[in-house]
Parts: C-alpha cells; sequence; structure tokens
C-alpha cells in the first residue's frame, strides 16, 4: 500500500481506502467486522464513513469494531461526514451551526472517539452563510473534535470560495474533496479538479468502477440479471444501465481495460482502479464493497502501477465530451492567445 499526503496536511493516509456506506445494509455486521479486518491487513490505514449510512448504523458499526481492535484502531485515519437529514425536524440537515453540532457530537458518540480525523460537508448549503459553517469547522478543530475538515460532491467555484473565505477569516482551510470521479464520469477535470489543484486539496473519489460498471460484469445488448447492483433491482437497472449501455464510449473503454489488464493477469476492476489512482490531485481512492470477497478483489490494485502508455490509452478511451467552447479546442485557444486590442 502506497501512503501519500492528505490534501495539504501532514497526515499520511494509504492510497486505497475503505468505504463503508454498506455496512448495515448490503452486509451484514460480521462481514463488514471482516472487512475492515482484511483491509488493515493488506496496509490500510484509512476509513470512510457518513451519518447518514444505514441511518447511522454503519458508523456504530466502526466503533463497535474500533473498541474490540484497539492495537488496529490506533493507527488508522478515521474520516466521517455531516449534511444530511438525520431527524424530522427543520433544523436536522443542512450545514448551520446548530446541525453541524449535533451531527458531529451524534457521530463521535457512535463511533466511540473523542476526535476524528476528518470532518467533511456533505454536500453545498445554499441556505446557511458558508461563514457559519467554516466558522463551526474551525472551532470543531479548537474543540478538539476534528483534526481537518474536508468538503464533499462541491463544484470547482464553491471549492475555491471555500478556501478563500476562510483564508480571508483564519480559519483552517480544507484538505479534501470527495467526488464521483471514474472512468466513466471525468467531467469534474473540466473545472473541479484545477481549483483542487490550485488550493493543494487532496481528491478521495467514490465510486471509482462506476457502479460495477468497470469489473466488466455488465455486457453489450444483455440487461444486468442475478447479484449485482443493478440486476438485483429492476427499476434502478433500467434507469442507470440504458444510457451507458447505448453509449460506445463505454464498450470502448471496457474493452481497453481488457486489454490492458488481461496479458498482466489482472481484473478491469483492478486496472480501473489504478487509473484513477494515478491521476492529479488524488490522494485516496474509496473501495465499496458489499462483501469481503469483493473488497479482497479490489484490493488486489495495491500494487498495480500502470505505465504512461497504459495511462494515456484509458485517457483517450475515456475522454470526455467537452464541445467547442470553453473547454474544447476554440477555449484552448482562446485562453493561449496573445490578446492586443479587442477580443
Amino acid at each position: 500500500m502506497e501512503f501519500r499526503r492528505m490534501g495539504h496536511s501532514g497526515t499520511a493516509v494509504s492510497h486505497l481506502c475503505l468505504g463503508t456506506m454498506t455496512f448495515g445494509a448490503e452486509s451484514t455486521e460480521e462481514q463488514s467486522f471482516r472487512m475492515m479486518d482484511d483491509y488493515v491487513a493488506a496496509g490500510g490505514n484509512f476509513i470512510d464513513t457518513a451519518d447518514v449510512y444505514t441511518a447511522g448504523a454503519s458508523e456504530e458499526i466502526i466503533g463497535r469494531w474500533l473498541k474490540a481492535r484497539p492495537t488496529e484502531a490506533r493507527g488508522l485515519v478515521l474520516a466521517t461526514k455531516g449534511r444530511f437529514p438525520m431527524g424530522g425536524g427543520p433544523n436536522d440537515l443542512g450545514l448551520s451551526r446548530h446541525h453541524l453540532t449535533r451531527a458531529l457530537d451524534a457521530s463521535l458518540s457512535r463511533l466511540g472517539v473523542e476526535i476524528v480525523d476528518l470532518y467533511q460537508v456533505h454536500a453545498w448549503d445554499a441556505l446557511t452563510p458558508l461563514e457559519e459553517t467554516l466558522r463551526f469547522l474551525d472551532d470543531a478543530i479548537r474543540q478538539g473534535k476534528i483534526a481537518y475538515w474536508g468538503v464533499s460532491n462541491y463544484l470547482g467555484w464553491q471549492i475555491t470560495k471555500a478556501v478563500h473565505v476562510a483564508k480571508a477569516h483564519l480559519f483552517a482551510p480544507p484538505v479534501t474533496l470527495q467526488p464521483q470521479y471514474n472512468l466513466l464520469a471525468r467531467d469534474i477535470e473540466h473545472e473541479v479538479v484545477p481549483a483542487c489543484l490550485d488550493a493543494g486539496i487532496g481528491l478521495l473519489p467514490w465510486s471509482p468502477l462506476g457502479g460495477g460498471w468497470l469489473t466488466g460484469k455488465y455486457k453489450r445488448d444483455q440487461s444486468p440479471t442475478g447479484a449485482t447492483r443493478l440486476g438485483e433491482d429492476p427499476n434502478r437497472g433500467v434507469e442507470a444501465y440504458g444510457p451507458r449501455a447505448t453509449r460506445e464510449q463505454t464498450w470502448t473503454i471496457l474493452d481497453t481495460l481488457q486489454q490492458i489488464g488481461g496479458p498482466q493477469g489482472r481484473s478491469q476492476a483492478e486496472v480501473a482502479l489504478a487509473w484513477l489512482a494515478q491521476k492529479p490531485a488524488v490522494t485516496s481512492v474509496i473501495l465499496g464493497a458489499r462483501t469481503p470477497e469483493q473488497l479482497a478483489q479490489n484490493l488486489k490494485a495495491a500494487d498495480l502501477r500502470l505505465s504512461p502508455d497504459d495511462m494515456a490509452r484509458l485517457d483517450d478511451a475515456s475522454r470526455p465530451s467537452v464541445g467547442d467552447y470553453p473547454y474544447g479546442q476554440k477555449g484552448v485557444d482562446q485562453r493561449h492567445r496573445r490578446i492586443e486590442g479587442g477580443r
């Protein structure tokens, strides 16, 4: 396992992170315990959760595991999130001081810890003044309840605004962003990744395998069935399978993964995870698994390093459509043109 600084902080985390959204829902407590055991045994030290994962059950399972494994717990970097509803009241959601005070305390209680290493705001809140949220996070650091803070699902301008508001008020700045990012979803490269690189913010990509697509389990002209997320939920399957199945680029990406991984004896999932781990600004890739067997397969990517040629092949196969302006060639020409009077 490779270790990297968590954004611009001094804390080192493994480049593969264990995501726990399945704990208490798709994964039993016994399976969840085994996945945490296996992850730590593989050299990982970074576990990510959130209060809304199975209505707090994920944090509770992790808390019981931490209590039962004091030696393993000592070296872990623990991350959780707050923002979404945990009750039916008008203040039981959002990024206000009122809600986050209670959300953070509740998370600490469920996890059975006095401090969480990384506390992330789960999404933008247009109703709460940004200064209020950032002051709460800075106060939580000063109170010893969190070590660092980050954001999730923010746009480029939102990241940059948070960075500069924090700087203007001398608040601790954000160190990470948790976005969706994979070979099938690269649109964050237009604005979000540059904003993170500019601010020294580390990416913690979620859904690195595109909901299972990049494992190769789905086939052209064959609707998903059986023990897959799309196969087990027909309504979700129709909604999520159709748009990607009808894109020729989807199958080009899958073919390229197989062409690169096959000769090396590597699965498509391993290659997809390795590609993402090598992208600019990425600190740690979040692995989400329903079973210990799925996690074991994904952890095989820990020692895979793709060549520049293989990275370029995957970049070309998955390149997002950008149109002509502002991200296409006309936009590039406009940005790099020396303007001598007029436009």
